[in-house]
């Protein structure tokens, strides 16, 4: 893996807010909400007669900065349209080194990631930008993209991001619902969207990529965003998008670990790096209070330390050899 692929990896995305690129005081108020992420779009949100204006206000927003600590991303139309190829121009060569990722709805097919590499490439040749630091975030809509995501998510070092777009999906699979994110009426049998979720998570893990739940339209009801939240999180999902400053809270409390969680996995990783080494007794299995940990234990608990880290998590316990 790249550096620039390792850190993207590391980049913390439990929240990942979008914002309208056609309304500079959301765009503005952005800056001082808790998000991880902050995304801002011209695609859905985005009238078509606004679209031009809404680059203007992106990279104005992108320059002015004041997003520390944020990812920064954009959001394009998709490329069943004319305005993608004019998004991406303006966007990164006026505020390519303000940017993060640029974020690809509706992707199809691993050519259409080729196609922004390659456009994103030239770009950055021709601006003097360091080539290959913009990320691609692929967006996973519709039923042909579920298909082809394993080839998505390894068409091109930059993707950082396989994420799901429930709204658009229901529609192309002709799902009997309308409320966005919920059960649609008549299945009980479980989870509706377990497949889909599994099936990105699986594409995303395989190739070292985040994986980022979608959207949870009934933007007053917290605790329905939370529930939705936590299926997605339970799997092992890195994040999920937030429509309104209510949501970053849950969304950042979902997806971070329990603070006991965080304390023993890092536990586990000090006591299997003391107990392994020469000092320890060079042992491969050991117990830590009543709880025997071994290589796979350790596995386990670098995903949760890692996760607690990205989040800016402190531990509360601290391992001591023993006497």
């Amino acid at each position: 893996m790249s550096d620039q692929a390792t850190t993207r990896s590391l980049r913390s995305r439990r929240s990942n807010l979008a914002v309208p690129g056609s309304n500079p005081k959301m765009l503005g108020k952005a800056k001082g909400l808790p998000a991880d992420q902050i995304f801002m779009d011209l695609e859905d949100s985005v009238a078509p007669i606004a679209k031009a204006e809404a680059r203007k206000n992106v990279v104005a927003a992108l320059n002015e900065g004041g997003y520390d600590g944020k990812v920064r991303a954009v959001r394009v139309n998709d490329l069943t349209t004319h305005w993608t190829y004019r998004d991406v121009i303006e966007v990164v060569e006026n505020a390519g080194q303000n940017l993060d990722c640029i974020m690809l709805p509706k992707v199809q097919t691993a050519e259409q990631i080729h196609w922004l590499d390659m456009l994103l490439s030239q770009i950055e040749h021709t601006m003097g930008f360091e080539v290959g630091r913009i990320g691609i975030e692929a967006q996973i809509e519709n039923a042909l993209g579920l298909v082809n995501v394993d080839a998505i998510a390894s068409a091109s070092p930059r993707v950082e991001t396989i994420i799901f777009g429930p709204a658009d999906f229901m529609a192309s699979i002709n799902m009997k619902s309308l409320v966005v994110g919920e059960q649609p009426p008549g299945y009980d049998v479980g989870d509706a969207y377990h497949y889909i979720l599994s099936r990105i998570l699986m594409a995303a893990r395989a190739y070292d990529k985040q994986a980022i739940d979608g959207p949870y339209l009934q933007i007053k009801d917290v605790e329905g965003y939370r529930r939705v939240a936590n299926r997605s999180a339970a799997l092992g999902f890195d994040g999920k998008w937030v429509l309104h400053p209510g949501q970053v809270e849950a969304a950042n409390e979902v997806y971070s670990p329990r603070q006991d969680d965080y304390d023993h996995a890092e536990m586990i990783l000090d006591a299997y790096a003391y107990f392994t080494s020469e000092e320890g007794g060079a042992r491969g299995a050991v117990m830590l209070g009543d709880e025997m940990i071994d290589e796979a234990s350790r596995k386990m608990a670098l995903v949760i330390s890692a996760k607690g880290r990205a989040a800016g998590m402190e531990r509360t316990q601290t391992f001591t050899p023993p006497e």
